[in-house]
């Protein structure tokens, strides 16, 4: 894969496990038991999810979620 799309991950109390997903790719989300697992399987749903847009003819949307950074320096 080329391009770098970001990646949420979070814990979720309703379905008691790690979901993954990439918020430019519409429905592209995985569940795992761990972070790791998670983060391992989004990176094949995102190749697959990429893979059938080009196939169908679908437009491919390029990375542009950018998240609000984290200021670690300021006071909680």
């Amino acid at each position: 894969m080329t391009a770098h799309y970001h990646i949420n991950i979070f814990w979720s109390e309703k379905d008691d496990c790690w979901i993954a997903d990439v918020p430019d790719l519409p429905a592209c989300a995985f569940r795992g038991a761990t972070p790791e697992e998670a983060i391992a399987d989004i990176e094949e749903a995102m190749s697959a999810w990429i893979e059938t847009a080009a196939k169908e003819g679908r437009p491919i949307p390029e990375p542009s979620y950018q998240p609000e950074p984290y200021d670690a320096s300021a006071e909680l």
